[in-house]
């Protein structure tokens, strides 16, 4: 009885500590450009002026997604970098880009879109009452799970794919941005 008091200790100190490390720092240029965003815009404006995003940018727009998110909200997006594109070969890329693979794009897109403002501090308290873990459902309607590996917030699609958040809690006017190093699926592709 009292070993499983500790862990679940350590767990509440963790989630209340991590919600103050997890603040965004606004300031210089030498910040990575979402560090630079502007809560007074929207997501789609922030992510039109950041330099580490212009393939979200580009699928944002090929899935019809940019009046949503220019304008309704709020959302969390949990925000793959051009890196995180990366990981995707080229040939896949250009694909998904295709008109004809609208339906699919649209489908990864909102596969990163969770209605509501999860911030960071949101998400803990959530895999706090979860012991550990905690599911959000998609705008795309599917699942993923949020969890810990060390200090980090771990997100993991349905396919056991995972991605790591890297940058939290940039607020937008219509919600919060979240950058992650990997792109989610919400099939294989």
């Amino acid at each position: 009885m009292h070993y499983k008091a500790v862990p679940l200790s350590l767990m509440l100190l963790l989630c209340t500590s991590l919600s103050f490390a997890q603040s965004p720092i606004q300031s210089s240029e030498s910040m990575p450009s979402l560090m630079r965003m502007d809560p007074e815009k929207s997501i789609l404006k922030n992510t039109e002026s950041s330099k580490n995003h212009q393939m979200l940018l580009a699928v944002m727009r090929a899935s019809d997604l940019e009046e949503i998110l220019g304008q309704s909200g709020p959302f969390t997006v949990f925000a793959p970098s051009d890196t995180a594109f990366e990981k995707l070969s080229k040939a896949k890329i250009d694909e998904l880009l295709l008109p004809e693979n609208k339906k699919e794009l649209q489908s990864l897109m909102r596969y990163h879109i969770i209605a509501g403002n999860f911030s960071a501090s949101k998400i803990l308290k959530a895999m706090c009452r979860g012991a550990g873990k905690a599911s959000f459902t998609t705008v795309q309607g599917d699942e993923i799970t949020a969890s810990m590996q060390g200090l980090d917030i771990i997100l993991t699609d349905n396919l056991g794919n995972t991605a790591r958040i890297t940058t939290a809690d940039y607020n937008q006017c219509n919600g919060v941005i979240h950058e992650i190093d990997s792109v989610i699926r919400p099939s294989k592709i």
